[in-house]
């Protein structure tokens, strides 16, 4: 991260992780409305790890652009193996890389072992993973104070609900809402992390009595006076809030949308299923029904018959 590129790439996983999570959620639940469980993550149909792999080839290619692609000399150290001031968010943004790396990995163990405890445990090392990352973006060695301070400050909000609902999901397997929520909680966040590379490296978007300044081989947002730093940040408020309408719109036509879809097929399956079945009864009623009346029908004709007169 601290690049434009660092926070683009990782928010769009997030984006592609979040709306592939609200899908998978709001399918299923339309299908199964009395029987939902939550699951942490969705198998493909293709590979039934995909979701799983692509979170640790990201983590991967995260930690390998912190510490050995990102710096000039490609490795993070300094010459006498200590950690230099100016690779200190290298180090913190590859810790959350690793953390997730971990949640995938035990994920696909949890699954091929399949122990009782397999979902609480693999909810737990998602909740860990963001536990992870709202620590370090809290404790950020990066500006606090700042235009960048105020958008991680932003995204703090938006990791902590993805943290809660994690956790509220170890207890609450069966709520489609903490799903839901959760769901939009990281498809929030790739967003957030989308804008915020845009704003905060692109000249051009940068908030008027603001500018981009080097410091320690970095590129960060400052501002001539403190009028400027607090109308710069109001427009960071401004552009959550927007952003949270958004979404919210989106995430509930997309619900709305996918429950007319999934739900009238759901259903339409139903009734099929409840018509074929009444057709069978319909049958083995008209059998029995056939049967009691060849019998009828038998004793009818023995009925016409007359007894024959020997005498005669």
């Amino acid at each position: 991260m601290g690049t434009l590129v660092g926070h683009v790439a990782p928010g769009f996983a997030f984006l592609a992780l979040g709306l592939w999570h609200l899908f998978s959620h709001i399918k299923l639940h339309a299908q199964q409305p009395s029987s939902y469980t939550s699951s942490p993550w969705f198998p493909a149909s293709k590979s039934r790890y995909l979701e799983l792999f692509l979170i640790m080839l990201g983590s991967s290619i995260s930690v390998s652009m912190e510490l050995f692609i990102g710096p000039e000399r490609h490795q993070p150290f300094d010459s006498d193996g200590t950690i230099p001031s100016n690779h200190l968010h290298n180090f913190e943004h590859s810790s959350i890389s690793m953390t997730f790396f971990v949640y995938a990995a035990f994920a696909i163990l949890l699954d091929r072992f399949g122990p009782k405890a397999q979902y609480g445990l693999t909810q737990f090392l998602g909740a860990l993973a963001f536990g992870q990352q709202l620590f370090l973006f809290h404790l950020h060695s990066a500006d606090h104070m700042g235009v960048e301070g105020q958008y991680h400050l932003l995204l703090q909000i938006i990791i902590v609900v993805s943290l809660a609902t994690t956790l509220m999901g170890i207890g609450l397997p069966k709520s489609f809402m903490v799903s839901f929520v959760r769901s939009a909680s990281i498809m929030f966040q790739g967003v957030w992390f989308i804008v915020m590379g845009y704003a905060l490296w692109t000249p051009s978007l940068i908030s008027k009595g603001c500018f981009l300044n080097l410091e320690e081989g970095h590129l960060v947002v400052r501002c001539h006076d403190k009028e400027a730093l607090h109308r710069a940040k109001s427009l960071v408020n401004i552009q959550f809030s927007w952003l949270l309408i958004a979404i919210t719109i989106f995430v509930m036509l997309f619900y709305l949308i996918l429950v007319e879809f999934y739900g009238e097929r759901a259903e339409y399956s139903t009734l099929t299923r409840e018509d074929d079945l009444d057709e069978d009864l319909d049958d083995v009623e008209s059998q029995k029904s056939k049967k009691v009346g060849e019998k009828k029908s038998f004793m009818d004709i023995g009925k016409g018959f007359e007894p024959i007169d020997m005498e005669r």
